[in-house]
């Protein structure tokens, strides 16, 4: 039964990023983890230094009260939209740094020896973390109500404003997303 749970959640994932589909339904075979994976911790990579947190703990990185306008882009390896868009978000964190504007590229890998290879690969300075928490289904709405759980996905909020986003960006939209952000 695991087995067939695990094919299930694999192939769910494979088709859902990018799309309309809901990625709430990989919770169902997610939570087939075993309670030690479920208990609240904080961890670290030792070749990345990237924190691994749950819900609990990750969601102070969306109501962070400061000065700063705050870019949260949910992303994964495995999704194809996601690494291409990357880039866009490492040059808006440099291009963006002296209108204190904060970049955060929050990981939905499964796979850390995965993750860490790519992140070692791909040399990021934008801040990480690796949001690993199973049950997608409590925690995607209190992300945004708007978000269906599909990736990617970003949330730019700051100064009385917040706005979502579930879709992949080219350079010039994202520019044009935060510019307006900025600018209303």
């Amino acid at each position: 039964m695991f087995q067939k749970t695990l094919f299930l959640a694999v192939c769910i994932l494979f088709f859902s990023c990018g799309s309309d589909t809901k990625t709430k339904e990989v919770a169902t075979a997610k939570e087939t983890t075993s309670a030690k994976e479920k208990t609240a911790k904080t961890s670290v990579s030792a070749t990345t230094d990237i924190p691994v947190l749950n819900f609990e703990q990750f969601e102070k990185y969306l109501n962070i009260d400061d000065d700063n306008i705050h870019v949260v882009n949910f992303w994964a390896t495995w999704c194809a939209p996601c690494v291409k868009e990357l880039p866009y978000f490492e040059a808006i964190n440099q291009e963006y740094k002296d209108k204190n504007v904060k970049v955060l590229l929050v990981s939905l890998d499964f796979n850390l020896k995965k993750l860490n290879t790519f992140l070692a690969k791909n040399d990021l300075q934008s801040e990480q973390v690796l949001l690993d928490d199973p049950d997608q289904n409590a925690w995607i709405s209190k992300v945004s109500k708007q978000w269906s759980g599909a990736i990617p996905a970003t949330v730019m909020y700051g100064k009385g404003k917040r706005k979502f986003y579930e879709k992949s960006f080219t350079k010039k939209e994202l520019k044009e997303a935060l510019d307006n952000f900025i600018n209303q």
